[in-house]
């Protein structure tokens, strides 16, 4: 009973590693503008950092062009300087109160950097899968030293919790071979 729930629950936090790790990646951009990009930059709203979809409106004003528009004219600066700032190495251009954010073309370095990136968010997403496999194992020690569950069980559920880690990191794997196969595709 404890060792059931106790898998179960682990095994739904890694699914959910994993499906951070897939959002993540939706956001390495392939050379394609989309709205979603811009969602991690961070914007300092009058002394607090803010998400930038909570300031501005963003549309796509073309396939390779979003268009930021600030809901407060003296945020267009910030929010300019927000983006520049942020990893993505983009450079918006102001018109009126309007942000243009040009996709540049993806050079092979650039692509070479990418993938830098996405194999850092792929690492970071095993260690939090790692992380919660430790923890398990510790919660099942745990229950061991205070006689709640046998030996035998604990091993088999130690065996259990290694098998669903092995899962989850293999399904990282793959989904960072499938970005940078997408991120070399020219």
């Amino acid at each position: 009973m404890i060792t059931a729930e106790l898998k179960k629950t682990t095994e739904y936090k890694m699914q959910k590693s994993v499906e951070a790790l897939r959002h993540d990646l939706a956001k390495v951009r392939t050379g394609r503008a989309h709205t979603g990009l811009l969602d991690h930059v961070m914007v300092d709203y009058y002394g607090t950092p803010m998400p930038i979809n909570q300031v501005a409106n963003i549309t796509l004003v073309d396939a390779r062009t979003i268009g930021v528009q600030p809901w407060e004219k003296p945020m267009i600066v910030k929010v300019e300087k927000a983006i520049r700032d942020s990893d993505l190495g983009l450079n918006p251009a102001t018109q009126g109160d309007l942000l243009r954010v040009p996709m540049p073309m993806l050079t092979e370095q650039r692509r070479r950097d990418l993938i830098k990136v996405v194999r850092h968010e792929g690492e970071n997403a095993k260690v939090a899968i790692r992380n919660l496999r430790r923890d398990a194992i510790a919660h099942l020690k745990d229950a061991l030293k205070k006689h709640e569950i046998p030996e035998d069980e604990e091993r088999r559920a130690q065996d259990d919790v290694q098998k669903l880690t092995d899962k989850h990191v293999a399904e990282v794997d793959k989904l960072l071979a499938e970005k940078e196969k997408d991120l070399m595709a020219v």
